[in-house]
């Protein structure tokens, strides 16, 4: 295998939970990682929403999964609750991405729609779509379990569109306890050469580490690798030029594109 990235370091912003498939793939074009995760993930503070929706699942009739993350704790909420995955066969079961997709798939849970665009508008369009037409959206009972903060654009969309959802809070996105701002700093600084992130959370948790709307100083000279457009938009909301950004919206597309990025500058 070429090895583009030879002589390259990137810093990985990712979950450590989460890092390991986008790492592999670095390494294997000759990268060296950096983990320097922003975001750790962790349980709500509460599972009363969680729990409700678990309970009148039968009222729903679509089931929407956004993220692996959402899969796996709504999943482990089921578990804790003794309730089987046999319970969502009745729900129509729409997942975001590929990776979310497969999560689901392990778990022997059907999957009606992935949209081709891994994003809430692409749902939107998907769903509607699926159902003939955004006004056959009307009178649907829709359950979102997701991270403690996400984009509004779905909800409301649906909403609009005469459906009744239920976002609820299946876990949280928060800022690593053992992080040092320090150290973070003198890696930045230092013999980086790319950082990539993989979310909005991790772009905004930067910032916040250094109590910052405008990440382009402290990120300087670095090149700048989104996993897709809403992670793009939110860190040139924070002040950054991307460089990088795949066609697709998953780990090996970002390690590829970064790849492909440093075949053409070498």
């Amino acid at each position: 295998m070429e090895q583009p990235l030879a002589g390259r370091t990137v810093v990985v912003t990712r979950a450590a939970s989460q890092a390991e498939v986008f790492v592999t793939a670095l390494e294997a074009y000759g990268a060296t990682v950096i983990s320097c995760p922003t975001i750790e993930i962790a349980e709500p503070e509460s599972y009363e929403r969680l729990d409700e929706a678990i309970d009148h699942l039968y009222g729903y009739d679509w089931i929407i999964f956004t993220s692996a993350n959402g899969v796996e704790y709504f999943l482990r909420r089921l578990r804790t609750r003794d309730v089987g995955v046999e319970e969502l066969d009745e729900l129509k079961v729409c997942a975001i991405g590929e990776a979310t997709a497969d999560k689901l798939r392990d778990a022997h849970i059907h999957v009606d729609l992935i949209p081709s665009q891994a994003k809430a508008e692409g749902v939107f369009a998907a769903l509607s779509d699926f159902a003939g037409a955004p006004e056959q959206l009307h009178g649907l009972n829709i359950l979102l379990p997701r991270a403690a903060v996400g984009r509004d654009y779905l909800p409301k969309s649906l909403e609009e569109a005469g459906a009744r959802v239920d976002v609820v809070t299946a876990y949280r996105t928060v800022l690593p306890a053992d992080l040092d701002r320090g150290r973070l700093s003198a890696m930045l600084t230092g013999s980086a050469d790319c950082i990539a992130f993989m979310s909005s959370s991790s772009v905004k948790n930067l910032a916040l580490l250094f109590d910052t709307h405008d990440l382009g100083e402290k990120l300087r000279g670095l090149t700048i690798a989104c996993i897709g457009e809403v992670t793009a938009a939110t860190a040139v909301e924070y002040g950054l030029q991307v460089d990088i950004q795949p066609d697709e919206t998953t780990a090996t597309a970002l390690a590829n594109a970064i790849a492909e990025h440093y075949s053409r500058h070498n």
